[in-house]
């Protein structure tokens, strides 16, 4: 189990970490080009899997899997950027990492016992959340929207992580790979609507006689944001890599909550980078959260 449990911190580590400087370049550029080209990097990168192990067209449970993850995941990752970009990374990215309920729930349904351990972890993850959130419910509407965000990016991502680990059981590349052409073929949908709108947006603005819009893709996407992109696709490859390799050696509600630390790298950066301030009520939630969270590692 050991070796289970370290390529799961090791996930959460690089998922913390590419979470960070996703919210961050969100805050200056475009999300969806954000998104789809941190997603073409981890697609290139994952098709290297083909080296070791030819894709599988047979095996229906990892395709059917890895679009059930990648669906989710394409959500979760609009959802979580969007919420990083305009409310608090130190809130934000715990709330996101309820996401271990959803595994933790499915391994209850399939006849998991729930100990102790593991209950009180569960009260203390969503005791923590709501400490956590209730003084960001009251400091606007902003705030709140960046909370919801995080909810919608725990379901998403909870459901991906689920979706990985049974898809995975069959075929690791096979799982990943679906998941990947899944997630960058909806977000080029995505890319083109938005391509589309800011087309009309500079077409009406010529019709009035107004200045037309910005070029598609601003200028100020630097060499130095365009780097960072490609590093934060590097890092969620690695991070699902880990994450599906560690989900066949070990049990998945156990491996899905080690990586659902990885807020605690997110708060860390944003603190030390950002500077940023969390109240103390909020910290104590984050605290909870956490806590809750490595109790269920421990219980599950």
């Amino acid at each position: 189990m050991t070796g289970a449990v370290l390529l799961a911190l090791t996930a959460s580590l690089l998922l913390g970490t590419s979470d960070f400087l996703g919210g961050l370049l969100s805050r200056r550029t475009p999300l969806i080009v954000v998104l789809l080209g941190s997603q073409l990097v981890v697609g290139a990168l994952l098709s290297l899997g083909l080296l070791v192990e030819p894709y599988d067209a047979a095996a229906g449970d990892a395709i059917a899997a890895g679009i059930v993850s990648g669906a989710s995941t394409a959500i979760a990752l609009a959802a979580l950027f969007r919420g990083l970009a305009i409310g608090t990374m130190g809130v934000v990215a715990p709330v996101s990492a309820l996401a271990v309920i959803v595994p933790v729930a499915l391994g209850i349904a399939q006849g998991d016992p729930v100990g102790g351990m593991l209950g009180l972890g569960l009260l203390l993850a969503i005791a923590g959340t709501v400490l956590a959130s209730g003084p960001e419910l009251r400091a606007g509407r902003r705030a709140a929207l960046s909370l919801a965000l995080g909810g919608i990016a725990a379901l998403g991502f909870g459901v991906s992580q689920a979706a990985l680990g049974i898809g995975s059981a069959e075929s690791v590349v096979t799982t990943l790979l679906t998941h990947a052409a899944t997630v960058i073929g909806l977000l080029i949908v995505a890319f083109s609507a938005w391509v589309h709108v800011r087309l009309r947006g500079a077409a009406g603005r010529l019709r009035s006689g107004r200045a037309a819009s910005p070029a598609l893709l601003p200028a100020r996407i630097t060499g130095r944001d365009a780097a960072a992109i490609v590093v934060t696709g590097v890092l969620v490859a690695g991070a699902n890599l880990a994450f599906a390799v560690a989900t066949t050696a070990g049990a998945l509600s156990t491996v899905a909550v080690l990586a659902a630390l990885y807020p605690v790298v997110t708060v860390v950066l944003a603190r030390q980078v950002l500077g940023e301030r969390v109240r103390r009520a909020q910290l104590a939630g984050v605290v909870l959260a956490l806590v809750g969270v490595g109790l269920i590692a421990a219980g599950g």
